[in-house]
């Protein structure tokens, strides 16, 4: 079963299996879950612990320890750790009724009765290692010896200590080299040994009669640190379990003898990016991973999987002090197989992540396989490519490699040695060696051999070796997937479309998009009625090819990096980018009878846009139609003032040159002195009239009936340009009652800004952020003036408060939309 949130940790009550998760504690019984504990508090879980009738369960944060009744699913207690303990581990001591013993992260240890509540004794960091140079190791590993009141500590400084907890006194120190100690366990069937494991992968066996001399160092046991580890009572076999997904079995055959492993399993440790089934029978996976390995995974049993060797690589990387990953081949990028002649010779071929090189393999037996394809390649070109596309024919007997320089040569798939090569030719505007093969296949009948390219589809005889033909393609093709039983190819593209390719009439058919990200990987089911693929949007589409319509489609958690279609109809397998594991999906229609109507989604409506872009209610907030340097600019008006500066005076301009009459001279002709004058207005003269053109529009604001006009001086602004708006505005002309071409007697003393009826701004809402802007500008020029004016400052007031009320009331709107769209989001998710 799948957990909502990852498990944190995992234990073993009688038959039942208990795992955290979240702020959760899931009981399983045969994978069915049965009941659960939820934290009160609701915050993350870590490790847990169970003895008798009790579930013991540390938060994440290690501040407080949980209990509930495994009976009744009940919770019990809740206990806080104080004075800054954090804790990072527990164990129930045996025969300890109701005791549990708590590790911190400081190093100290705290004994702590769970039936009241209560501590009832500290060990101190200084007490369990009084000479350590380190007091304040963290405890990360807590484990009971065969031996009543006797546990094993580990620390991440690398420390073990052998403790007796009942004299409160230290047995036995170690100290283990290479990292910090993750996991420890005692021997119990009769001889004293002690295993330690560190976080680089190592294993270490302890002779305690001895001292705690090391007897055995098993180097390289994980590829990554180890988990867990444990004894199986009464018998010489030690299991270990790391990060790198593997379980295996240590067999003693006496007691200082060196271990041999016994039994594994295994997995990817990276996220595999290449699924293929294998075989007529679907009961097998080939895999590839970021790990460098090429696994096949069986579906029926897992004892039954197994990953294909490279050599003696232990013996290689033990001799030369390497990791072992460092010596694999590079990551696979692209695999092609026939298991027509699987018994006789190789039958599988690769390509590796920038690798001039194509390796061969043998499914029988187990490894990598004798040939090396594309040597011919780097001896005779003088441009060496990345081998990019592989392909092996349908009758096993050929394999052909396609490099990035466009080189594609066919091989011998039992011999090794070159058969024929295909020459893509030259392109106009193209070199050969920028024309990277992306895709090889051939027919079920080895007479056509497809091979894509960036720009085209090109199609060659496969005994002549000759260019028979070739589709060109409007964008990049990125990878090809043939059905050999249906003659026909899909071909994906850098445009988020698959074109599917009729072989026989060399021409596209079918085109299938829809996609919201880049395509991943596609196949087709085997009557080659069905084409799935999967992209970077999470979403697996299948498409019917009779009618090229999309049938179905489902979103995965997270993205699905390959997929593949089982022979016999029945599971998808893919592979996501945050996964080692290979997802099975069932297929419904081999069980029943689903509907394969066209998914055609949401469907589109044109829609008009309003042509009166008028307010249609009074209260309606809009916002300006200008662009916002119209208003904006205002604001930062004295900046773009001090920028526009000259930096120098301006200069007087030089003399003529000499080929050109002067105005002083006899041969040239007078100027009309009074039509210069009158040419170019003077600047002041320039601004005045900007004044008056802007006064005037006021004045004719403020003097008209209609209420759309109530704040006139931020209004009017809003539809002229902003170099004739900031000098009116910051002039004195609106603050004063000569501003008005003809003053009323009753507006004597009236600032000009504010007309009769301002102390009505109904037209607040609209243009609403261009409004605040003259506004604020208008304000802060002339505040000090209109404040001087009791009419005006009660407008002023009244203004205040419906600018507070029009505020409140946006804000209120927005809250309610910003409610409303959480709960569609929650409602929908």
């Amino acid at each position: 079963p799948e957990t909502e949130e990852p498990i944190t940790s995992m234990l073993i009550e009688g038959d039942a299996v208990w795992a955290a998760t979240g702020p959760y504690v899931i009981k399983y019984l045969r994978g069915k879950e049965v009941g659960r504990v939820s934290n009160p508090l609701g915050s993350p879980l870590g490790s847990i612990l169970a003895f008798g009738s009790t579930l013991l369960a540390l938060t994440s944060d290690g501040r407080r320890l949980l209990v509930w009744n495994i009976t009744n699913l009940e919770f019990q207690s809740e206990m806080v750790f104080h004075d800054g303990f954090t804790a990072t581990h527990m164990l129930h001591p045996a025969t300890y009724l109701n005791k549990v013993l708590i590790a911190g992260v400081d190093g100290s240890l705290q004994l702590w009765n769970i039936r009241t509540s209560t501590c009832i004794h500290k060990f101190t960091a200084s007490n369990l290692l009084p000479s350590s140079s380190d007091t304040s190791a963290a405890i990360t590993s807590l484990v009971q010896s065969p031996v009543i009141d006797t546990i094993g500590v580990g620390y991440a400084s690398g420390e073990i200590i052998v403790y007796d907890i009942r004299a409160d006194e230290r047995l036995l120190r170690i100290f283990m080299r290479g990292g910090s100690v993750k996991a420890l366990s005692f021997r119990d069937d009769g001889h004293p040994v002690l295993a330690s494991a560190s976080d680089v992968g190592h294993i270490f066996l302890w002779d305690l009669s001895a001292d705690g001399r090391l007897l055995h160092t098993i180097r390289g046991a994980h590829d990554s640190s180890v988990t867990a580890m444990e004894w199986i009572p009464g018998q010489p076999v030690l299991i270990s379990s790391g990060e790198d997904n593997s379980v295996k079995q240590w067999f003693f055959d006496s007691p200082t003898s060196a271990p041999r492993l016994l039994k594994f399993r295994t997995g990817h440790r990276a996220p595999p990016h290449i699924v293929r089934y294998y075989g007529e029978d679907g009961k097998q996976l080939l895999t590839a991973s970021g790990d460098r390995s090429l696994r096949s995974t069986s579906v029926v049993r897992d004892s039954r999987s197994f990953e294909l060797s490279q050599g003696s690589l232990q013996a290689k990387a033990s001799a030369l002090s390497t990791p072992l990953a460092q010596l694999k081949l590079p990551p696979i990028t692209s695999l092609s197989y026939s298991g027509v002649r699987w018994k006789d010779w190789d039958d599988i071929l690769t390509a590796h992540e920038d690798d001039a090189l194509a390796r061969t393999w043998s499914m029988v037996n187990k490894r990598q396989g004798q040939h090396t394809l594309g040597s011919d390649i780097t001896k005779k070109s003088k441009v060496v490519g990345a081998i990019k596309s592989v392909c092996v024919s349908a009758c096993g007997n050929f394999g052909f490699v396609g490099s990035s320089t466009g080189d594609i040569v066919m091989y011998n798939m039992q011999s090794g040695s070159q058969r024929r090569s295909f020459d893509l030719g030259k392109r106009p505007g193209s070199r050969k060696e920028g024309r990277s093969v992306t895709g090889i296949a051939t027919d079920a009948l080895n007479r056509t051999v497809i091979a894509s390219t960036l720009d085209a589809l090109s199609f060659f005889d496969f005994f002549t070796a000759k260019l028979v033909h070739s589709v060109q393609f409007p964008v990049a093709i990125t990878s090809i997937e043939l059905q050999r039983d249906g003659g026909l190819l899909a071909a994906v593209c850098d445009d988020h479309i698959i074109r599917l390719v009729d072989v026989e009439a060399r021409r596209v058919v079918r085109e299938f998009g829809g996609f919201g990200g880049r395509i991943l990987d596609l196949t087709f089911s085997p009557d080659s009625r069905w084409l799935i693929a999967c992209s970077l949007d999470s979403v697996i589409r299948t498409f019917d090819i009779p009618t090229g319509r999309l049938i179905d489609s489902f979103k995965t958690p997270s993205v699905a990096r390959s997929v593949s279609f089982s022979p016999t109809s029945d599971f998808l397998a893919t592979s996501h980018v945050d996964s080692v594991a290979v997802h099975l999906w069932a297929n419904r229609a081999q069980y029943g009878d689903v509907s394969l109507r066209s998914s055609t989604g949401l469907q589109a409506t044109s829609m008009k846009l309003d042509q009166d872009l008028s307010v249609l209610n009074d209260k309606l907030a809009t916002l300006t139609l200008l662009p916002p340097s119209r208003w904006q600019t205002l604001l930062r008006f004295e900046t773009i003032q001090q920028r526009n500066k000259a930096k120098e005076p301006p200069k007087a301009p030089e003399h003529a040159p000499f080929f050109l009459p002067s105005l002083s001279g006899p041969d040239s002709t007078p100027t009309n002195e009074k039509q210069d004058t009158r040419k170019k207005p003077t600047k002041r003269l320039r601004n005045a009239t900007a004044e008056s053109a802007f006064l005037k529009k006021l004045s004719s604001s403020a003097d008209d009936d209609c209420e759309l006009f109530t704040l006139a001086p931020v209004v009017v602004v809003i539809d002229i340009p902003p170099r004739r708006v900031v000098l009116p505005i910051r002039g004195d002309a609106l603050t004063s009652s000569h501003g008005r071409q003809n003053p009323e007697p009753d507006d004597a003393g009236r600032p000009a800004a504010l007309p009769p009826r301002a102390h009505r701004p109904a037209a607040l809402p609209r243009d609403f952020e261009a409004v605040q802007t003259y506004l604020n500008v208008l304000l802060r020029k002339h505040g000090d003036v209109l404040q001087a004016n009791a009419e005006v400052r009660g407008a002023l007031e009244g203004l205040l408060g419906l600018q507070k009320q029009e505020t409140a009331r946006m804000l209120d709107l927005i809250a309610a939309s910003v409610g409303t769209l959480a709960f569609l989001r929650d409602t929908i998710s």
